[in-house]
This record gives structure tokens, sequence and C-alpha cells, in this order.
């Protein structure tokens, strides 16, 4: 069985190593596709752009996993049913169990891959991708609103109308409100630097502070500026919540919490990042449901394209249950984890019924 199980298991690591890689080949082509209208601009030259995407790459390969995993799996099984090896391995006393066995062991390694590039692999290249593109470009990191990124922190407000890709800071203005909420002091800044510990260092800063008989105004070549805002917390926007490691998507979470705003959007991507790779397991089940038992080629493309067609509507339904718990305030572990564990308890429902009959 040993000899067996790694037969198996190597069948199903090449068929879904080649289909991921068709399918981050084919978002890599659509990729280029909608950047080319952006060559030319600053030094985004072609070869700038073809490394842009290619730093894209990691983010889509743990999108893609799980489908990979579905379709290189199925893929292997017809293959094995094809030549009537999967025949011969039931005939010879393997039961449908322990092939699901080597299957979930199979999914198991995929989801542990997975996990490794979504908290590492992918946060790192898309922030890289981001922060390269914006300097070929010559761009600004982001503009939220017309009048630049707004932040709170404890009773400050601080509006940012420039980010540049090593987040240094352009103009800077923080609006201190006292229990009243009354303002009573106003600063801008040319520009700020992160020098560690809490601190940033601001330069052309013009400091008034508002008391309610007058406005007393001080200029400094350079000022200090403590805050709990971070060049990892100011970072997020350069990458969305899907593509952020868990770990900063946490750490984001309570300085949102902590200044009282709304962290709907990136619990659920938190509690995608957790269970995403679980959907690995959910989909290698789901390609022995819908392994062929005979190997009738009629029965075989059928049962490959209705799992395939399984597989990428699980893909998007878990997009879309995303943004329908953003859009109507759902539980966030609900909204992460439906789509994983309707497909989940499916895989398992199709095989008990193969195993009767």
């Amino acid at each position: 069985m040993k000899q067996l199980r790694q037969y198996l298991l190597s069948r199903f690591v090449a068929a879904s190593i080649f289909t991921l890689i068709a399918l981050v080949g084919l978002y890599a082509f659509f990729d280029v596709i909608k950047e080319l209208p952006r060559v030319g601009r600053g030094d985004y030259d072609a070869a700038a752009m073809l490394a842009y995407v290619a730093l894209l790459m990691p983010g889509h390969a743990y999108e893609l996993m799980p489908l990979a995993v579905l379709i290189g799996c199925m893929v292997a099984m017809t293959q094995l049913a094809t030549t009537s090896e999967y025949a011969a391995i039931r005939t010879a006393g393997v039961s449908l169990g322990q092939v699901a066995r080597t299957l979930l062991l199979f999914g198991a390694f995929a989801a542990t891959a997975a996990l490794l590039l979504g908290e590492f692999g992918a946060p790192w290249s898309e922030r890289t991708a981001e922060r390269f593109k914006l300097e070929r470009t010559q761009s600004l990191v982001t503009r939220e609103f017309s009048s630049g990124v707004w932040a709170k922190d404890d009773n400050n407000f601080i509006n940012i109308d420039e980010m540049l890709p090593d987040t240094t800071l352009r103009k800077v203005r923080i609006y201190t409100y006292d229990a009243a909420f009354s303002l009573t002091r106003q600063r801008y800044a040319e520009s700020g630097r992160y020098v560690g510990d809490g601190v940033w260092e601001l330069t052309g800063v013009r400091d008034s502070t508002i008391t309610p008989d007058r406005i007393l105004v001080k200029d400094y070549p350079t000022l200090e500026w403590k805050s709990v805002l971070q060049p990892d917390i100011l970072s997020v926007l350069l990458v969305v919540p899907e593509q952020m490691s868990a770990y900063n998507l946490f750490s984001y979470i309570e300085h949102l919490k902590a200044n009282h705003q709304k962290t709907q959007r990136y619990e659920i991507a938190l509690w995608s990042k957790l269970f995403y790779p679980l959907a690995c397991i959910s989909m290698a089940l789901v390609a022995l449901a819908f392994t062929p038992v005979q190997s009738r080629h009629s029965e075989m493309g059928i049962k490959l394209f209705t799992g395939i067609c399984l597989g990428i509507t699980f893909h998007f339904s878990n997009r879309l249950f995303g943004h329908l718990g953003l859009l109507y305030d759902w539980n966030p572990i609900l909204s992460a984890t439906v789509p994983s564990l309707v497909f989940l308890i499916a895989g398992l429902f199709a095989i008990s019924r193969q195993e009767k009959r």
C-alpha cells in the first residue's frame, strides 16, 4: 500500500502542478493585456511590465491552488480510469476509503503549501509588485478620496495627501480634538519620514494651537510626531486585504478597532485566509466523487467537465460570498467558510453514495 500511495501521490502532484502552471499562465496573459495601455508611462517599459506581471504570479497561484488541486486530481484519476489502473487498484482490494485517505494526504500537502504561500509569498510579491509599478510609473500609492487618505489615531484625525512607495508622506495634516470634539490643534507638514519606535520626523511644519480667544502659530524646520500609525499599517494601502498576510490583517484589525472604525472587510479577509487552505482538502475529495467507476469515454468526459465547472463555481462563489458578507454585514466567519464547507459536505456525500454502489 505504501508503494501504491507514493505512486498515486506522484500522479496527483504532477497533474496539479501542470494545471496550476496553466492557470497562472492564463491569468498572467490577462494581466499583460490589462497593463499594455500603461506601457510607456514614466520608466514603465515592456520589460518592467513583464517583471510586474511575474511578481503577481505568486498571488494568482495562491488564489488558484484549490482549483488546481481539483482539476489536477480529476485529470489524474481519469487517466487512471482510462488505462484501467483504477479498476485494477479497486479489484486488488483497495477500498474507496483508502483512496480517499491518499487524496486527503495530498490535499493536506497542498493546503500547507497554500498556507505558506498566502502568509509569506503572495503578500511580499504583491507589495513588491505594486511598489515597483508605482516607482516606474512615478505614481502615488493611493488617493482614496480627492482630499487624500484619512486615518484616525486616538483623538487625532490625519490627512495624507500623498504617500510614496517608500512610505514617505507628503502634505500631512493632523487635526487634534478634545473630549468635546472641539478642534484644539492643527499641524501641517510638507513631508514625513518614519524614524522608528512609532516616531515620524515631519519637515516644513506649521503648528497652530487653537484657544477660545486666539490662534498661536509656530513654524518648525523639523518636528517629531509620535503616532500608532506605522509603515506596516500604511503599507496595507499597497495591497488589497485578500492578499495581505494573516498577521498583518490581525494587526490592522486591532488598529481599526482601537480607533472605533469598521473592520468587516478585513475580518472577512482574515477568516478567508485562515480557512482557504482547507479548500484544497475539500477539492481533493470532490475530485474523488467525480472519478468515473467505468472507463467509458462518454462518462469520463461528462464527469470531468462537470467537476471542472464545479471548481470554477467554487472559485467565484468564494469571492461572491465575501462581497455579499461585506454588503449585507454578515458574520465574517460564515462569509469566509460557507463555500468551503458546502463543497466539503457535498464531496463527502457523493463519495458515500459512490461507496454504496
